[in-house]
């Protein structure tokens, strides 16, 4: 099989790297609703009303490492490079990156192809910037990268490495041990790179051949896609020093239409019927212990509410975290999609995914807006710190687990930063 031959090839040649990506993003708004009539004969069992909310007095949250409020506000955040040196096409990481993240340490970093220009490059722009990150008893930053293989392979293609196939392809022939050796590859290439968080795999449904997503998706079937899933996610954290990330809850692949340019994309399906579906793979990837769950943009009528269903305490809260018994973290797509930014500004699309239940807001239009309106919910009582407090908890406790909490070794830096 093809990934056996790129695993022996990567073992032979470590520095080989296979590729990451991620979808393109449009920045004009679009008021459109595009909506997946799908009508459901089902006697209708769906939540009337919005929302779980947080209770208004919550138990205390013990953090290993004492913060203050905006440290912690920072935490909740994964940002490109660019939103903090405000470079275009970052490629080093030195004084400008170390003068960023005093200023605004936030939890997490996310890369493109404009931030990768040689295997070298690529390594050093990663380490560096997690040592600056640690340096002087810091938190350590997830470095995360899109990397699905197949038609998601920006590091693939900027890199010279060879590509995996499609997603589709390796679901068409149902091998658990071919998923794994997938996961395995994509583990391996990305911690020899620095990279500790991948956003993959895709565990959506192919449900309507118009979805946006295509060929990263495994299957129509609901059990072929469980099985690659699980396969995928264990072979990526096999190791525990990369983590899988499940997406897009609560599936999009009955969408007809696109998050990234569309003002609102809506799927009519009732629960029970994505509790037969779209539900099965990451239910059966949480099994298998992966460390996130990335939420999507779409509105689901089965929730009950007309939300984005990363800013639904539904989907977020009773679905994610409570039904399917999701522990780890929830991190919101894109925050720069369409979905989002014709509806909402930044602050209020943070304050909204925090109150919904998310850990973590990827990607904010603007992140000093964002942290702006979580603080001042903070401090008006929109939101208690307490609830903050439970997200960074798993934050921190995730960054433990993978080795780069805190270390008081000196930091390795580049002179300049570098714009494309």
């Amino acid at each position: 099989m093809r990934i056996k031959r790129i695993l022996a090839v990567l073992i032979a040649f470590p520095m080989l790297l296979t590729g990451c990506g991620s979808a393109a993003m449009s920045s004009q708004p679009d008021e459109s609703i595009v909506a997946v009539t799908e009508p459901t004969t089902e006697p209708s069992t769906e939540p009337t009303t919005e929302a779980t909310t947080e209770p208004t007095t919550e138990p205390p949250v013990k953090l290993d490492i004492d913060m203050t409020l905006e440290q912690k506000i920072y935490q909740l955040f994964i940002v490109t490079p660019e939103a903090l040196v405000k470079t275009k096409g970052v490629q080093y990481a030195g004084d400008a990156t170390k003068t960023a993240l005093d200023a605004r340490h936030v939890g997490g970093l996310v890369y493109f192809e404009s931030n990768m220009r040689s295997i070298s490059q690529t390594r050093d722009l990663l380490h560096n910037t997690q040592d600056l990150a640690m340096q002087d008893g810091g938190i350590g930053v997830f470095l995360a990268v899109d990397e699905e293989g197949g038609s998601v392979a920006r590091c693939g293609r900027k890199l010279g490495a060879a590509p995996m196939d499609t997603m589709e392809s390796y679901g068409s022939r149902n091998s658990h041990d071919e998923a794994v050796e997938v996961g395995q590859t994509l583990g391996r290439v990305l911690g020899m790179l620095g990279f500790n968080l991948d956003f993959a795999p895709v565990a959506d449904v192919n449900l309507n051949a118009n979805n946006e997503l295509g060929d990263r998706i495994f299957s129509t079937s609901p059990d072929v896609v469980a099985n690659m899933v699980d396969g995928v996610v264990t072979g990526i954290q096999e190791n525990g020093t990369v983590a899988a990330t499940l997406k897009h809850f609560p599936g999009m692949g009955a969408a007809g239409g696109d998050t990234h340019s569309d003002g609102k994309v809506v799927i009519s399906r009732s629960l029970d019927q994505m509790r037969g579906a779209e539900f099965v793979p990451f239910q059966q990837g949480i099994s298998a212990g992966a460390d996130f769950v990335m939420v999507s943009h779409v509105t689901v009528t089965g929730a009950g509410d007309s939300l984005p269903s990363c800013l639904s305490p539904v989907v977020c809260t009773d679905l994610l975290r409570n039904e399917l018994g999701f522990q780890g973290i929830i991190v919101t797509d894109s925050m720069q999609m369409q979905s989002i930014t014709a509806n909402y500004d930044s602050g209020e699309a943070a304050v909204k995914a925090l109150q919904a239940g998310c850990d973590m807001i990827l990607m904010p239009m603007d992140l000093d807006k964002a942290v702006a309106g979580v603080q001042e919910a903070v401090e008006n009582g929109t939101l208690t710190e307490q609830r903050i407090d439970k997200s960074v908890k798993r934050i921190l406790d995730e960054k433990k687990k993978l080795g780069i909490l805190q270390h008081a070794e000196p930091a390795a830096t580049e002179a300049t930063e570098s714009g494309e």
